[in-house]
């Protein structure tokens, strides 16, 4: 490659990461402004940097409780689409049935479905079982989103996985369950760090079904909190800001120590 395109290249990339980060910086520099600053959003307020708006998010918004139940639904969610996926998908890949082919093609009708098309149906069953405004209420519809693509990548992946390996341990003594949890399981980190990015991230920042199942204030997850206290913070657009940052600092703290196992995942699913 020639000098000229690696500078082309360069000053695109760099160009494309200024643009990303410019909205992160217009926040930084309001939430961290007085109340009655209205100078530019451009210049950071160095001489009078303030950590009010933060509090304000904090003790008004109730940011840090939102962050806590977005937490629980995220960790019980993924976990169980990672299990209940891995465990649906075993068959699905060692058993080319008829049967099983229509199963497949089932579970990729499905992932066509849009989550807000079954909304109501959804509301009248969840009052019903009584699980409105519940973790529960929230985790299963989002789990029973989740599932039909991480069966279809845990499927995928499994069909490169060599029988030869379950036949050598069944030579070996190994009953079913031991070739699964010892041989077939191990084998499935790259496809469930993928499974557990893709499907923690979209838990996390999910918005629509959050906002009709759980309506209290103490059960709100992260995003409907954040758009609940912009809505109630129409004169302190600074508060609103710094509620919104707080929300970043978890995923941004994940990802940083998380990164590699992020790129490793995101490109085990890009060969799916």
């Amino acid at each position: 490659m020639r000098r000229s395109t690696k500078i082309l290249i360069a000053v695109v990339v760099l160009l494309f990461c200024a643009v990303q980060l410019v909205p992160f910086y217009l926040a930084l520099t309001t939430a961290f402004k007085e109340q009655t600053d209205l100078s530019s959003v451009w210049w950071f307020p160095f001489d009078a940097v303030t950590f009010d708006n933060f509090s304000s998010a904090v003790e008004d918004g109730g940011v840090l409780r939102a962050i806590g139940n977005s937490v629980i639904v995220t960790v019980v969610t993924t976990v169980l689409t990672c299990v209940l996926a891995a465990l649906a998908a075993y068959p699905l890949a060692r058993r080319r049935t008829r049967l099983n082919r229509s199963v497949e093609f089932l579970i990729l009708a499905v992932m066509m479905v849009p989550p807000l098309s079954i909304l109501v149906p959804l509301y009248s069953l969840l009052n019903q079982l009584g699980l409105l405004n519940t973790y529960a209420g929230l985790i299963l519809p989002l789990t029973c989103l989740e599932l039909p693509r991480a069966i279809f990548l845990y499927t995928q992946f499994l069909r490169a996985v060599p029988l030869s390996l379950e036949e050598a341990a069944r030579v070996d003594g190994a009953n079913r369950l031991q070739t699964l949890s010892r041989i077939v399981f191990p084998l499935l980190k790259p496809v469930t760090a993928t499974v557990v990015i893709l499907t923690s991230v979209y838990v996390w920042n999910e918005f629509a079904l959050s906002s009709y199942i759980l309506t209290g204030n103490e059960m709100r997850t992260l995003a409907p909190a954040i758009a609940s206290f912009f809505g109630s913070q129409g004169s302190n657009v600074n508060a609103a800001v710094a509620s919104a940052l707080i929300g970043v600092v978890p995923m941004l703290v994940a990802y940083l120590f998380l990164q590699r196992y992020f790129m490793k995942g995101m490109l085990a699913g890009a060969e799916k």
